[in-house]
């Protein structure tokens, strides 16, 4: 896995921690570290994590080792 996967990959993490966070209690984590909803930081945060899904969408096609090795 590359470096910009591992970085997509925490980031895509902590975007489910928070989506969990609210889910649950109805409280916005990132707009409260960031500022609001409407503040530069939190969209900039709210695209990151988006960027990083899409990055880590490559993962679910991507065979994994063990399938490679059994395949031979």
């Amino acid at each position: 896995m590359s470096t910009i996967q591992h970085i997509a990959l925490v980031l895509t993490i902590f975007g489910a921690i928070f989506l969990g966070i609210y889910g649950f209690f109805q409280f916005d984590l990132v707009a409260e570290i960031f500022g609001g909803k409407a503040s530069n930081f939190s969209r900039i945060f709210y695209g990151l994590v988006g960027i990083a899904g899409v990055i880590n969408l490559g993962l679910l096609f991507k065979p994994s080792l063990d399938e490679a090795r059994s395949t031979k």
